[in-house]
C-alpha cells in the first residue's frame, strides 16, 4: 500500500514542495533575511500587509453575516427552489473573474450605470466615489468570494437531523436557545470551513484590488506583481510571498484546532 502512494508524493515533491524550497532560499537574500526586515519593519510595506489582513478580514466578516442566513433559507426551502438557488449561488464561477470585476467597473465608475441614475434622478450633484477605494474593493472580494462561505455553510446545515430540533422545541427550548446551543454548534464546522477558504483567498486577491482598488488600495499580491514585473526585485518578492504563506499556514492550523476542539 505505501508503494502505491510513493509516486503521488513524489509528483507533490517536485511540483510544490521544490518551488517552495527555492521560494525560502530567494528570501534568505544574503543569508541575514533582510528582506523580511525590509517587509516587517519598513511602514509603508507593513502598511500593505496591515491594510491586506483587514480587507481579508472584513471580507470575511461580511461574507458570514450574508452567507449564514442564505445557507439556512436553502437548506429549509423546497427542493425545486433549493436547487434554484444552489444554481445561483455557483452561477458566477461560469464566467472568468476578470470579466465580473470589469462588470463592477462598469456599474460603479464615475459615468457607470449607478451614478448615472443618481444624477439623473437627482438624489446626489457629482459622480459618487464607488471605486478606487478600500469600499470598492470589499465590494468586489464580497461578492467574488460570498459563494466559498455559503456552501460549507449549506453543506453542514444540510447534514443536521431536524429532529433534534423538534425534540428541544417540544421540551420547552426557546427559539433563541435551539438555535444557540444546538443549531449553531452543530454548523460550527461548515462556518470555520468557509472562514478558512474566505480568508485566505482574500488575502491572496490580486484581480479584485488591481482593478476596483485603481493603484490607490494596494494588498501584498499587487506589491509582489511589482516587485517581480517592475523592479525585479525577486528577494522581495519572495518575503512577501513567504508572509502570505506563514500567514495562511497559521489560520489553516488554528481554524484546524477550534474545528477539531469543536467536535470534541
Amino acid at each position: 500500500m505505501v508503494l502505491l502512494v510513493v509516486p503521488a508524493l513524489v509528483v507533490i515533491s517536485i511540483v510544490l514542495f521544490a518551488p517552495l524550497l527555492s521560494l525560502m532560499r530567494l528570501s534568505a537574500g544574503s543569508g541575514a533575511f533582510e528582506p523580511y526586515g525590509k517587509a516587517l519593519g519598513d511602514p509603508l510595506y507593513y502598511g500593505v500587509i496591515w491594510s491586506t489582513f483587514r480587507i481579508a478580514a472584513a471580507t470575511t466578516v461580511i461574507c458570514l453575516i450574508l452567507a449564514y442566513p442564505l445557507a439556512y433559507f436553502i437548506t429549509t426551502t423546497s427542493p425545486r427552489v433549493r436547487a434554484f438557488c444552489l444554481m445561483l449561488v455557483v452561477l458566477p464561477f461560469w464566467t472568468s473573474v476578470l470579466v465580473r470585476t470589469y462588470a463592477w467597473m462598469v456599474l460603479l465608475g464615475r459615468n457607470g450605470v449607478i451614478n448615472r441614475f443618481l444624477l439623473e434622478h437627482e438624489l446626489t450633484v457629482e459622480p459618487l466615489p464607488l471605486i478606487y477605494n478600500v469600499g470598492g474593493v470589499l465590494l468586489g472580494t464580497v461578492y467574488y468570494l460570498v459563494p466559498f462561505m455559503v456552501l460549507p455553510i449549506y453543506a453542514a446545515m444540510a447534514r443536521i437531523d431536524r429532529n433534534l430540533l423538534l425534540a428541544a422545541e417540544g421540551l420547552g427550548a426557546p427559539a433563541w436557545q435551539i438555535f444557540c446551543r444546538i443549531y449553531f454548534p452543530l454548523t460550527l464546522k461548515g462556518v470555520i470551513a468557509g472562514v478558512a477558504l474566505v480568508f485566505i483567498l482574500g488575502l491572496s486577491a490580486f484581480v479584485t484590488p488591481a482593478l476596483l482598488g485603481g493603484g490607490r488600495v494596494i494588498m501584498i499580491s499587487n506589491l509582489i506583481y511589482t516587485q517581480v514585473s517592475e523592479l525585479l526585485n525577486w528577494s522581495f518578492a519572495s518575503a512577501l510571498s513567504g508572509v502570505i504563506l506563514l500567514t495562511t499556514i497559521t489560520v489553516y492550523a488554528a481554524l484546524s484546532l477550534m474545528t477539531r476542539r469543536s467536535w470534541t
